[in-house]
């Protein structure tokens, strides 16, 4: 990952985004991915864009960080495809 799962001042406008209008913020990730609105807060989600990507990691993990910190999972996820955009490498 490129940015760490609790760092919110990394990017605030995806923070604030994600702690307000949270069903946006997943819509937002699904679409980039190109898949169902319903998938963005899901374990598969975070675990295909791991995957594809080659960031290391479990499903044990993306399970349990999907979980327990739902809005953070997702904000990471779109802090780094913003990231991804930005380099040209998504």
């Amino acid at each position: 990952w490129q940015t760490g799962l609790m760092d919110c001042c990394a990017d605030c406008g995806v923070c604030c985004c994600g702690m307000f209008c949270f069903p946006c913020l997943a819509c937002q990730v699904a679409g980039d991915m190109n898949e169902c609105c319903l998938c963005g807060t899901s374990v598969a989600m975070r675990t295909l864009y791991r995957t594809r990507y080659n960031i290391p990691g479990s499903i044990c993990s993306d399970y349990c960080i999907t979980m327990w910190c739902t809005v953070c999972s997702v904000c990471q996820i779109k802090r780094d495809i913003n990231r991804r955009k930005e380099l040209g490498i998504f």
